[in-house]
């Protein structure tokens, strides 16, 4: 328990690296929600990361290019349902903020992540 709450409080560091970075390309960039979002997430997966080594799990024994093709598997996998999700809201319902469309995709990324990092990542 004590390392999905650690792993919730770098999620939520990410979900505000994610929203600031998409805010920042909606607000400062002529570019749309779509492909300011493909930036955002690969920001806010490299801050996790980092985070997620050095705070929830530490440093598997693996070493670290393996950790980081395991990483980078599972983060284009969580990547790609939070994209999808956060897509399809914005499609299928028009009139969505990209704001709520980004909790929504961000909670089923979520747990999706916090098993494939802590199973298949950092398991000892």
């Amino acid at each position: 328990m004590k390392k999905f709450l650690r792993f919730a409080v770098v999620g939520a560091t990410g979900f505000l690296v994610d929203a600031g970075v998409l805010w920042l390309f909606l607000t400062f960039t002529p570019i749309g929600p779509l492909p300011a979002r493909i930036v955002a997430i690969a920001v806010a997966m490299t801050t996790t990361w980092l985070l997620n080594r050095h705070f929830t799990f530490g440093a598997s024994k693996r070493s670290i290019v393996s950790e980081g093709f395991r990483y980078g598997f599972i983060g284009a996998v969580t990547s790609l349902i939070n994209y999808g999700v956060y897509a399809l809201l914005l499609i299928g319902a028009p009139l969505l903020s990209p704001y709520a469309a980004l909790v929504f995709a961000s909670i089923a990324a979520m747990l999706f992540s916090f098993f494939g990092y802590s199973r298949y990542v950092f398991r000892r």
